[in-house]
């Protein structure tokens, strides 16, 4: 029982009267008043005066604390210091509690109470008291002292100054309302000294952090109030003067803001629908408190709706011939994009001539795809065509755009929240029938925001963008009579449900004469007005067009065309100004050279036999369709050397799965069919075959190089050369029949450009060749197969002495 400095020790034991406390602690120094109307403290207090005391003692009753029905192990010895009528007047004993006991058995006693033998604690405290102990009380009365001036309670300030005793200063603690009564009876039941004093320090201190973080939320929370009733009290006082004012100055109305956004919702020219959604806003707006937030995102909701044009509509040119002159003036070529236009403007001058423009709630809108390679003149398409309807004409970007939000909108209880691309560029055109441009809508990616091309179903379907319903405003926006234009450039890239509901137009590029139109009527004039040069200074003759856009550049669009022909007049500009050239100046295609130096693209035909890419056995020329067009795809064949031991297929240049596979269909169908096309194929289980497809860094995929491969293969084992003026693109089966493939047109354009005159393609692609420009057919010589054999007979150039020297040794 020892512990610090002090120790308990045990006297001789008593019996007392139990005065049981239920969920109540007396601490040693107290002095509590209890009622005798209950029947155990009147039973406690008179066996207490039964008892004779020596010397004529007060009656002594032990307090103990009952706790749920369980009486503690130690109690406190009390005197029964007066026995009277309380302040309520019922009777009562005034009671002063004095030392610790500790609980023994129960005895015997006179009256009705309970009697128990008991011993005292006594605590011997040593003299003087170490410093820590002093240290202690004096913390305590400093904390005490702290909080009693917090609750007003100057006078017991002094009395607790005036406790020395450490054990009675710790049992003062006891008169603390805000100790539990568990940690009441765990002060009763310590009989060290020093610890019960250091823990009425520490729950002391726990109190009086919590009381400072309560008084400071506290503190905060009156302060905003302070603050809202003083803005309210302003704002208040703001009105009154600003109605005076009106008063004053003549002005009608209260001034108030609902007020007047009711006023302008009641005189816009809203749909029936629109109109009752912005009125319930407005009653919203009424009801809200100037300080509210919902104040400003409904304002900003009111204004949206006020600016978007409802019933705005521009009348469309029903000049069905102004409007294709008007497309052939502005674009050279693209005669499936004009047809397109020009059939819808025909319609719809039909439907509107017979009161159709509205047929089920949709009016007759369009959604157009157009598919095509860089620099054919996608995107100045949508400006040609809003100028032939007599619409207005909107771009919205679609590059990279990842959020689902940026075409529906975002929820109004987000921060900055706007409505989407698409009701933008309703709001933007000021009319609800623009022409709307959607460009790069192949480029549209997808993240944890949501997948933005599939937000755009709903609204490039014609069968229900009359009810579109963006994510801001809530209310729908009818954009049936809404056209339509996306741009892309890979096909494969745009979702297969996305592009079911557009109609879709492919853009292959341009041919030789249309390029050298277009530089001349279009992009000449536009370089000329930005190098500070007169039409009438610098010209260029039809020969320098045709070299430009032959040799200069080999593209399917003109955007390279109009590089070179702005370098050509930069050029020319520079030296006048040097003083090197006078104007006016006439660039022919022999000032090319010195001009903006040499070609970078010569047509195979036109070069040196001796440097042609198939002068050697093993090369081929495929056709081949890229993000850019179409181009020509070089297929190279060797064979290992027996003595390095190598084996299989090698394939190299960056190839897809598709592609690999058509190689070793290739290799599969020679190996099997050699002897019947006598073709020295029995080393060839023994020596290694390695195809190779130059522009390594470039990825190739798809099944068309099938017979460029077979031919490849063909040739290396016959040593035969293959003929430097042919191409050819098609699937090759394993039983050799030659498949049909895609991207016809844009092949044959591509073998226009590069000089190639004999192209060999799929029998069942014969029908596209519609496509194809008639000045391009004009200058090919166009042989569709459906076998292979047929392939190699055309291809492959008669064998040559030259060329048997070059065999491998196997061959």
């Amino acid at each position: 029982m020892t512990e610090g400095s002090n120790a308990s020790r045990a006297s001789t034991p008593i019996d007392l009267p139990v005065l049981p406390l239920d969920d109540e602690v007396v601490l040693p120094g107290m002095v509590v008043p209890l009622d005798l109307s209950d029947a155990e403290v009147r039973a406690a207090v008179e066996a207490a005066q039964a008892v004779a005391r020596p010397g004529g003692g007060k009656p002594e009753v032990l307090l103990v604390p009952r706790i749920d029905g369980n009486y503690t192990g130690t109690g406190v010895l009390g005197t029964v210091e007066q026995v009277g009528r309380l302040s309520d007047g019922d009777p009562g004993a005034l009671i002063r509690a004095r030392d610790r006991v500790r609980i023994g058995a129960g005895t015997s006693g006179p009256g009705n109470a309970l009697w128990v033998e008991g011993t005292r604690i006594e605590v011997a405290l040593p003299d003087p008291l170490p410093g820590s102990a002093a240290e202690l009380a004096k913390e305590y009365k400093a904390l005490a002292t702290s909080w009693l001036k917090k609750r007003g309670a100057w006078q017991v300030v002094d009395r607790v100054q005036q406790i020395d005793d450490i054990s009675a200063l710790a049992d003062n603690s006891g008169y603390s309302p805000f100790l539990t009564t568990a940690q009441k009876v765990q002060l009763l039941e310590t009989a060290d000294a020093v610890t019960r004093l250091k823990l009425a320090i520490q729950w002391l201190g726990e109190h009086l952090a919590e009381q400072d973080v309560a008084e400071s939320i506290a503190k905060d929370v009156q302060e905003g109030v302070d603050k809202q009733q003083r803005e309210f009290l302003l704002r208040r006082q703001l009105d009154a003067v600003r109605k005076e004012l009106s008063e004053l100055n003549g002005e009608s109305g209260s001034g108030d803001e609902s007020d007047d956004y009711r006023a302008r919702v009641e005189a816009a020219d809203l749909p029936g629908h629109v109109r009752e959604a912005a009125l319930k806003e407005v009653e919203k707006l009424e009801r809200a408190s100037d300080q509210s937030p919902e104040g400003s995102w409904i304002r900003t909701w009111l204004d949206t709706v006020l600016e978007l044009p409802w019933n705005e509509r521009t009348e469309d040119a029903y000049d069905i011939r102004g409007a294709r002159e008007i497309l052939d003036a502005e674009h050279a070529g693209l005669g499936d994009v004009k047809e397109r236009i020009t059939e819808y403007l025909a319609v719809r001058k039909r439907r509107a001539d017979r009161g159709l423009g509205v047929v089920g709630g949709r009016r007759g809108g369009a959604v157009l795809a157009l598919v095509g390679p860089p620099g054919v003149g996608k995107t100045s398409l949508g400006e040609s065509v809003a100028h032939a309807m007599g619409r207005k004409f909107v771009r919205v970007a679609l590059g990279g755009v990842r959020d689902e939000a940026e075409i529906r909108g975002h929820r109004r209880t987000y921060v900055g929240a706007l409505p989407g691309r698409i009701v933008r560029a309703v709001k933007e055109a000021g009319s609800m029938n623009p022409v709307v441009l959607l460009d790069e809508i192949d480029k549209v990616g997808s993240d944890f925001r949501g997948d933005p091309a599939a937000a755009l179903l709903e609204v490039l379907d014609p069968a229900q963008n009359h009810t579109f319903r963006d994510h801001y405003l809530e209310v729908e926006l009818d954009l049936s009579d809404v056209v339509f234009l996306a741009t892309a450039n890979v096909l494969d890239a745009i979702p297969e449900a996305l592009l079911d509901r557009m109609e879709l137009v492919t853009l292959d590029g341009y041919t030789e004469d249309e390029k050298v139109v277009i530089a001349r009527d279009h992009l000449l004039p536009r370089q000329l007005e930005r190098a500070g040069l007169e039409k009438d200074e610098v010209g260029l003759d039809e020969s320098a067009l045709r070299k430009l856009a032959g040799e200069y550049t080999r593209e399917a669009g003109v955007r390279n065309l109009e590089r070179s022909v702005a370098r050509l007049l930069r050029k020319v500009a520079a030296q006048h100004e040097l003083g090197e050239r006078g104007l006016p100046f006439t660039v022919s295609a022999q000032d090319l050279r010195g001009l903006i130096g040499r070609p970078h693209h010569v047509p195979e035909s036109a070069q040196d036999p001796a440097g042609r890419r198939t002068a050697v056995p093993g090369v081929a020329t495929g056709l081949a369709v890229t993000g850019a067009g179409g181009d020509v795809l070089f297929v190279e064949a060797s064979l290992a050397d027996p003595e390095t031991g190598a084996s299989g297929l090698t394939l190299t240049g960056q190839l897809g799965d598709v592609m690999k596979e058509s190689a070793q269909i290739a290799l599969s169908f020679l190996r099997s069919h050699g002897a019947e096309l006598e073709l020295p194929v029995a080393d060839l289980k023994d020596r290694g075959v390695h195809i190779h497809f130059p522009a390594g860094a470039v990825p190739k995929d798809g099944p068309s190089a099938g017979i460029t491969l077979t031919t490849a293969l063909a040739s290396l084992l016959s040593g035969r050369l293959v003929r430097t003026d042919v191409a050819m693109t098609g699937e090759v089966s394993l039983t050799g029949r030659v498949l049909p493939i895609g991207g016809l047109k844009q092949k044959l354009l591509a073998a226009h450009r590069a000089g190639i005159t004999t192209v060999v393609i799929p029998q069942r692609n014969e029908a596209d060749l519609d496509d194809v420009p008639a000045e391009v057919l004009d200058t090919l010589d166009v042989h569709p197969v459906t076998d292979v054999r047929q392939v190699l007979e055309i291809a492959l150039a008669p064998a040559s002495a030259r060329a048997q020297d070059r065999l491998p040794a196997a061959a």
